[in-house]
């Protein structure tokens, strides 16, 4: 049997790696398993489970019969509940179509279906840095460059247009935000994302909006989207969004986008050819979700006071047990992104920082050169906190 070398592959993946999250999280899970005495705190999804309501609806779907195809952008019902609930979230009345909502199957293929569909050879697209790292991987996919720009670590590394127009060509065609952001917590105010979309506007640069987390604000019930400012500053904008955070449904893999709907047609298009529809139980669950009203808000709020509640945690034991430490203060999402300059060794990047950790203390950091940034370490926050209390204990007697 012949041994397939890497020069065999396709341009196309040839250089494509793996998802840097998801495999330190597997290296700590496997520890685990093992039966080592190790607390993962790599894994972004909430550890509460999906609403007993939203169960219920997958669960019947199935046993109703809707286990077929569906049309490739979704049911027309979940397209229809996504778009209301966009005008709910809205900030200035915006009026939302379902024809411009397309269903994924999850986040990573609504990021793909769109990166593919807009960009290719010889464009740029804007990764402020840091970026969760699946961005770059996709653009790369898409056979154009990703461009990294990183802001000041003051502004808790946010971009301004003067940071984009230091690195701007003519070969810049998109910029990708994500508020609030994987992996620091941290959020755009109104006024920053209309800066950043006025820059993108008198450029003719496409946004992609990643807000994901939108739903897990602390100051207040929802995040600033780009989709609160004027139309004329959004012709150029796709949202990507989903249910995997706020309903935590992560295993169910209901994503979307919504845009103009001459885009949104291209994306159901390259889906048709590619995954065809997301699963039909689980886009009935995910109407069950979308649909669900106040029953929906009081799980989401309950989820979104209990991470507030961990991030104070954090944000004190830092203080008491790890005084001086530098990190980005969250304002959103389940991320705790946080300095480790101070404690690496001579040569020592962040791999090789956390792999260490692991060994001496137990404790699962995610590297921050995943996220573009070696002189960082990311862990969630989507765990108990007791947990969270013995996690800062035995990495502040490593450290």
């Amino acid at each position: 049997m012949s041994v397939i070398s890497e020069t065999q592959f396709s341009e196309n993946v040839a250089a494509l790696q793996p998802s840097a999250t998801l495999a330190v999280s597997a290296k700590v899970r496997q520890l685990i398993a093992e039966g080592k005495d190790v607390l993962d705190l790599c894994v972004g999804e909430p550890d509460f489970p999906t609403p007993d309501f939203v169960r219920e609806a997958g669960i019947q779907a199935i046993q109703n019969g809707k286990t077929r195809y569906t049309p490739a952008a979704g049911i027309p019902e979940l397209r229809a509940a996504i778009a209301k609930d966009l005008e709910r979230l809205s900030g200035n009345g915006r009026k939302f179509e379902g024809h411009g909502v397309v269903v994924t199957a999850g986040g990573k293929q609504a990021l793909f279906n769109t990166i593919f569909s807009l960009f290719g050879p010889g464009d740029q697209v804007i990764c402020p840095v840091p970026y969760w790292t699946t961005y770059p991987e996709l653009v790369e996919l898409a056979r154009a460059k990703p461009l990294f720009v990183e802001g000041e670590e003051s502004r808790s590394y946010k971009i301004t247009p003067d940071d984009l127009e230091r690195s701007y060509s003519s070969d810049v065609k998109g910029l990708i935000i994500n508020s609030p952001s994987n992996p620091s917590g941290a959020v755009y105010s109104l006024d920053e994302l209309r800066a950043l979309a006025e820059w993108a506007t008198e450029r003719d640069v496409w946004i992609i909006t990643d807000e994901i987390y939108r739903k897990i604000y602390f100051p207040e019930r929802v995040a600033p989207s780009v989709f609160d400012l004027p139309e004329e500053l959004t012709q150029k904008v796709v949202l990507v969004d989903g249910a995997s955070k706020a309903f935590a449904m992560t295993g169910w893999r209901i994503g979307f986008t919504y845009s103009s709907r001459p885009l949104a047609d291209k994306f159901a298009a390259l889906q048709s050819q590619t995954t065809s529809n997301a699963s039909s139980p689980a886009q009935y669950a995910a109407l069950a979700a979308f649909q669900g009203g106040e029953q929906a808000e009081a799980e989401v709020e309950k989820m979104r006071q209990g991470f507030l509640r961990r991030r104070d945690l954090l944000t004190t034991l830092f203080r008491g047990k790890l005084p001086g430490v530098r990190y980005v203060h969250p304002e959103g999402a389940f991320y705790f992104f946080f300095s480790i300059e101070s404690f690496t060794r001579p040569g020592e990047g962040s791999i090789a920082f956390c792999e260490r950790i692991l060994g001496e203390s137990g404790v699962g950091l995610i590297p921050g050169i995943a996220f573009g940034q070696d002189d960082m370490a990311r862990m969630s926050f989507a765990y108990s906190e007791d947990t969270l209390r013995s996690a800062i204990d035995r990495l502040s007697k490593a450290l």
